[in-house]
């Protein structure tokens, strides 16, 4: 397969990029985007298995495009909020590969806070050319454990004291005596595996043990692999999480008079038609998440959406685990289809 990175400027001047992934043969299906989560990259959707999403994508006859948005570990290190996401850079990415394809509509695979930044775009109105979107793990509705609401109620205002970023990377080195502090107290609380970023990101991300998938999903490959893709997320981030938790919906964390206080107070202003998936067993971001925001949407416009809970499936194993080409991506490709 073939990259080519395509840099684009988001609405506020940040600069972020598109990866364009290709083939052996031309596209026979319009373009899909994939927008990842908090504090990794466009590359988690390549995780080292026998055939990752991308490559089922591709061989699917898509022409497959990877957002680098403002979140991304690639870019420039950034307080940045979801707001800023749904407004700055998810429009311009969706413009940029029109542009790029001369493609009249496009099709979107979005995950965790990817999702609940790229469906704030879209319930505010804000990329009408998005047709169909397959959101994984939460999008309008995040719930979580009583016990990761609790650490997201105390934990951030505490250290936010004392950094302005969480990192994964202190797994491999914890430059600085906080850092060394908080990866001493991961190694004597997770014992769950030997990979330090692995036991860094379920600590950052939640209480699970691990948070994030399922141990029993991933190939050794792909756990050596994933200690290059999780590194800072801004406390910036888990201070407007953590008042969406609370209220049980996203709201919006500054004064952008083109998105509404709450994103579900409203009839969604979007046409697009939403797959929601969700990991049965995900520790990050509990089913209820998708649940919920599936029942949100299916009010307005009953029987259109779909909803698909993935037993025996975590949070990012849905795109990474070994199987997953069995098991989740035949059903991502029908909604596409």
């Amino acid at each position: 397969m073939r990259t080519t990175t395509i840099p684009f400027i988001a609405g506020d001047g940040f600069e972020c990029n598109l990866q364009h992934v290709e083939g052996n043969s031309s596209p026979t299906r319009g373009p899909v985007l994939l927008v990842h989560g908090a504090g990794v990259r466009a590359n988690i959707f390549r995780a080292p298995v026998e055939q990752n999403v991308v490559g089922a994508l591709i061989e699917a006859g898509y022409d497959v495009w990877l957002e680098n948005w403002r979140a991304s570990i690639d870019l420039k290190p950034n307080q940045w909020t979801l707001d800023q996401a749904a407004l700055y850079d998810h429009p311009k990415a969706v413009e940029t590969v029109l542009a790029q394809t001369g493609a009249e509509t496009i099709q979107a695979i979005i995950h965790c806070q990817g999702s609940t930044s790229f469906m704030m775009s879209a319930v505010a109105g804000l990329v009408p050319k998005v047709t169909t979107i397959i959101s994984n793990a939460v999008s309008l509705h995040p719930v979580v454990s009583p016990l990761a609401s609790l650490k997201g109620r105390v934990a951030p205002p505490m250290v936010g004291m004392l950094t302005k970023y969480l990192d994964a990377q202190w797994g491999r080195r914890a430059p600085g005596i906080f850092p060394k502090l908080i990866s001493a107290y991961i190694g004597l609380t997770h014992r769950e595996c030997d990979n330090g970023v692995c036991k860094h990101s379920s600590f950052i991300y939640g209480t699970g043990k691990p948070t994030l998938w399922r141990h029993e999903n991933l190939n050794p490959e792909t756990h050596e692999w994933l200690k290059d893709e999780f590194a800072k997320c801004p406390l910036s981030f888990f201070k407007q999480i953590r008042k969406c938790i609370m209220a049980g919906h996203l709201l919006r964390e500054q004064n952008f008079i083109e998105l509404p206080d709450s994103f579900v107070a409203l009839p969604p202003q979007t046409d697009a038609r939403v797959a929601f998936f969700a990991g049965e067993k995900n520790d990050c971001f509990k089913p209820e998440s998708q649940i919920k925001s599936y029942n949100y949407l299916n009010a307005y416009r009953p029987g259109f959406h779909s909803l698909h809970v993935i037993p025996e499936y975590g949070h990012l194993d849905i795109f990474m685990g070994k199987n997953a080409a069995k098991d989740v991506f035949p059903k991502m490709l029908a909604e596409l289809d």
